[in-house]
């Protein structure tokens, strides 16, 4: 318990440091919202009423614990560019990236976890030097480059989907998991690529520790030593990987969006930076932080169950 305390009390210092350093960070880049959202032709008296109505002639640090103590009870104030709360904007579309981000952890594991196990398996065969060629050129392309390979061959060449054409679930469930899992699937390969790496190097090491030796010498067969002992001490590591994949996906997720025409949070963000809609743009990043940091601290806890030396 001791450890976990640590562990969260760690995780709330730093999401405070990060709400502090973004909000002082956009509050003082180059850019008036007031100016962008009435032009270049408004006049100074129509710029300061409209900068008193969004709060930004008040001192910096009452707008910031203004915003701390809203965004702790989840407000996160008001669109400047939308007649519309944040929390309502953020929380229309963060079922689709959350959605993607999920389907993509999905993937990844389907990919990576039996791929890897098997080439660590048949390590040395030609099956093993194929998987780590194909492995190797994955894990050199981007998310966003794999979108667009995806979208040429799939959508644009076999007519398998329709680029852009994104189906809200409420319409059609089929075809929004049909049309979801192309653009989920290019971002899982490059971390699949990752995670099959990093799982077949843990379990070629185990092979060469004492305790497999000495299982063998006991006349245990070679599958029972390599997925009831080897398999387990090498998924240590990569179950930390994992927690920090799907804390990048949600990063991925949004760029990945933009390549797929998904109206996620990725399009408000965008649009958001373009307009200087700063309490949106400042929402989102807080929302990546947590999850994160949360996936982190979820990955930690884990790692401690695995292996209770950790922390001790």
């Amino acid at each position: 318990m001791k450890y976990v305390f640590k562990k969260v009390l760690s995780c709330i210092i730093t999401l405070f440091i990060v709400s502090l350093l973004v909000f002082v960070a956009f509050s003082l880049i180059p850019g008036d919202p007031a100016l962008s959202r009435l032009g270049t032709n408004a006049t100074e008296q129509a710029l300061a009423s409209l900068r008193h109505q969004m709060g930004l002639d008040r001192p910096l640090v009452v707008r910031y614990f203004e915003w701390l103590a809203g965004a702790l009870r989840g407000d996160f104030g008001k669109s400047y560019s939308y007649s519309m709360t944040v929390t309502s904007m953020i929380a229309d579309k963060l079922p689709i990236t959350l959605t993607l981000m999920l389907y993509s952890m999905v993937l990844m594991v389907i990919i990576s976890i039996p791929l890897g196990v098997y080439a660590s398996y048949k390590e040395g065969t030609a099956i093993d030097k194929a998987i780590q060629i194909i492995n190797q050129i994955t894990m050199a392309i981007p998310p966003f480059f794999s979108g667009i390979l995806i979208t040429l061959v799939f959508g644009m060449t076999f007519r398998i989907f329709t680029p852009g054409g994104f189906v809200n679930i409420n319409i059609s469930p089929v075809r929004f998991f049909g049309f979801m899992f192309f653009p989920s699937l290019a971002i899982a390969l490059p971390k699949s690529a990752m995670v099959l790496n990093l799982l077949y190097s843990s379990l070629n090491a185990e092979k060469k520790k004492d305790y497999v030796r000495t299982a063998y010498s006991r006349g245990n067969k070679s599958k029972t030593v390599f997925f009831k002992h080897m398999l387990k001490n090498a998924s240590i590591p990569t179950i930390t990987f994992l927690g920090m994949a799907l804390a990048d996906m949600i990063a991925g997720s949004i760029i990945i969006e933009q390549v797929f025409g998904i109206p996620g949070l990725g399009r408000i963000l965008l649009t958001s930076i373009q307009n200087r809609d700063y309490p949106v743009v400042i929402a989102i990043i807080m929302l990546i932080a947590c999850v994160v940091i949360v996936s982190n601290l979820l990955v930690d806890i884990i790692y401690k169950l695995v292996d209770p030396r950790v922390g001790d």
